[in-house]
């Protein structure tokens, strides 16, 4: 006996997920394109470093911190090289 009902409410519930993720970027897309960097730049660094607490009181390995800590630094590079073009 399968319990099709059950994936396809785990379907809908990932499909409604990613809407939000989606819709969320978009905001987020428009409020830096709205406001200076100085405004947003400090507020993206103090997510990046929540994010990093919490994988450090999650327990993780090693090798996945320093995976989020090479995603961040590569995410500040890119910011960095972007305002020295504007």
């Amino acid at each position: 006996m399968t319990d099709s009902s059950v994936r396809d409410r785990l379907d809908a519930k990932h499909e409604g997920d990613q809407e939000r993720r989606i819709a969320a970027i978009k905001r987020w897309v428009a409020y830096i394109e709205s406001e200076p960097a100085e405004i947003w730049g400090p507020q993206q660094n103090a997510i990046v470093d929540d994010q990093l607490d919490a994988a450090q009181d999650a327990s993780t390995s090693a090798a996945h911190q320093q995976r989020v800590r090479d995603v961040a630094a590569a995410i500040i590079e890119d910011r960095d090289s972007n305002d020295r073009q504007e």
